[in-house]
């Protein structure tokens, strides 16, 4: 995983990347997921700063965790993960998006066509 540079905490860069995972299916209920430690291992981060982004994500309801056994993927993970995404992207993204819409004289429906042909794309991929 490649972190990017928009500022965003890194413990909340690695709580979106599991969504996405669960998002596109790459996770699936009741996966178990890599322990705290190799989490961090993989993606070279200290074990607190993926410790601190799976509290988050068991606080969403995405994983939960088993004592002793580990962390897994919940029933409900793709629905949870789905809200959450979408309260941040509507509190943290949306308006900037609007901003830059507005300073360039254009309407959201100037974008579907665009919006289209991302669709068939990336669907295709």
């Amino acid at each position: 995983m490649q972190f990017n540079t928009t500022g965003q905490a890194i413990y909340l860069q690695i709580v979106d990347y599991v969504c996405e995972k669960v998002l596109l299916d790459e996770y699936q209920p009741e996966d178990k997921l890599p322990s705290v430690r190799e989490m961090g291992m993989q993606l070279e981060v200290n074990p607190n700063t993926v410790m601190r982004a799976y509290e988050v994500l068991k606080q969403q309801g995405i994983i939960h965790d088993r004592r002793g056994i580990g962390y897994f993927i919940s029933e409900a993970a793709k629905e949870n993960a789905l809200n959450y995404r979408k309260q941040e992207f509507t509190n943290s993204e949306l308006p900037a998006f609007f901003r830059v819409l507005f300073m360039l004289g254009m309407e959201p429906s100037d974008l579907v066509p665009a919006y289209e042909s991302f669709k068939t794309k990336y669907v295709r991929a």
